[in-house]
């Protein structure tokens, strides 16, 4: 048994249960979405007694897609172990017993743990090299570039004031993007001049990080939609549309996951794609556009919740055969 967090009901957990995992609590109601505190869920639960609403799923860290990994793992014989990064220390004199670590969520900690695993001489599945590429949004269109790759045009800029004449040579609409972040957050599209000096005037003021390094992308008309495909090793082994009337398409966001044919286009863009970010377990992004297919992105931690009952493929399973086979 456990208790909910905010009206503390008993909550029957299923012997399969891991800690962190989605669960259902019949007294308040909350989103699908990942909420982070207890104001929040207090918050939803307040609006569940004005509706009279009486199903509620709760505060998950672990998803759907990680937790069908670890039991395609299992599947083929093999225990897998979950290792919390708030809970890891390393010793660099000291080796774990650990075959091969699969990265299942990007972070700046989990990058540094896999750099810190490698040293170690821990098989890591993403390679930390490939997680500081795709962790980054210009090093992934700087690798793009290199492997002759079709992308949208981008501009760099390091000051608002060269920023916005990168906008300007563009041309509107623009997307500003930071060089660093997922799942369609802090994202900008740039509409008109005045739009544009308001938002890097915001940005600069802000100065964090995030916002002092200006990741500006010409903004693609498509159609409502763009591609995931899913590469595993040297295969494109599916792919989905990701539809939304709103301009942007991440299902994080609320677009809506259909099957994609896997074309020989496709395949090969998706694949070369993968490789010239150094290859490996990834998702890659694709805009139709009227000059063909373009990357808009690489990402090494690929999530694919929405993306297993849509395409009818084992995408979790292709990926447990796959990091087991590096090991052999």
């Amino acid at each position: 048994m456990s208790e909910c967090p905010v009206c503390s009901a008993q909550i029957t957990l299923a012997s399969d249960t891991v800690v962190g995992e989605l669960l259902e609590c019949p007294d308040v109601v909350l989103n699908l979405k990942s909420l982070n505190s207890i104001h929040q869920l207090s918050l939803k639960r307040q609006k569940a007694r004005r509706t009279g609403a009486n199903e509620s799923r709760f505060l998950h860290s672990l998803m759907k897609g990680r937790k069908t990994s670890l039991e395609a793992f299992r599947e083929q014989g093999v225990t897998p172990i979950m290792l919390d990064d708030r809970k890891l220390t390393f010793d660099l004199e000291s080796v774990p017993d650990i075959d091969c670590r699969r990265t299942l969520y990007q972070s700046l900690p989990a990058m540094h743990g896999l750099r810190l695993f490698e040293s170690l001489g821990i098989r890591c599945i993403n390679s930390s090299d490939v997680a500081r590429i795709c962790g980054d949004k210009i090093l992934t269109s700087v690798a793009l570039k290199e492997a002759g790759l079709a992308q949208p045009p981008i501009r760099i800029a390091f000051t608002e004031d060269s920023a916005l004449i990168a906008i300007e040579e563009l041309g509107y609409p623009v997307v500003l993007k930071p060089a660093v972040g997922s799942w369609g957050r802090l994202l900008a599209k740039v509409n008109d001049r005045e739009s544009a000096e308001a938002i890097l005037e915001h940005k600069t003021v802000l100065g964090s990080y995030h916002h002092s390094i200006f990741y500006i992308q010409k903004y693609v008309e498509k159609q409502g939609r763009d591609i995931r495909s899913f590469v595993v090793g040297n295969e494109c082994i599916a792919a989905i549309y990701r539809s939304s009337s709103h301009w942007i398409t991440n299902t994080a966001r609320g677009a809506v996951a259909t099957g994609c044919p896997v074309t020989d286009e496709i395949a090969s863009l998706s694949v070369a794609a993968a490789h010239a970010v150094g290859g490996g377990v990834l998702a890659v992004d694709l805009f139709e556009s009227t000059e063909g297919l373009l990357v808009n992105e690489v990402n090494y931690t690929m999530e694919f919740r929405n993306s297993i009952d849509t395409t009818g493929v084992n995408i979790p399973g292709r990926v447990a055969t796959y990091v087991l086979e590096q090991l052999t």
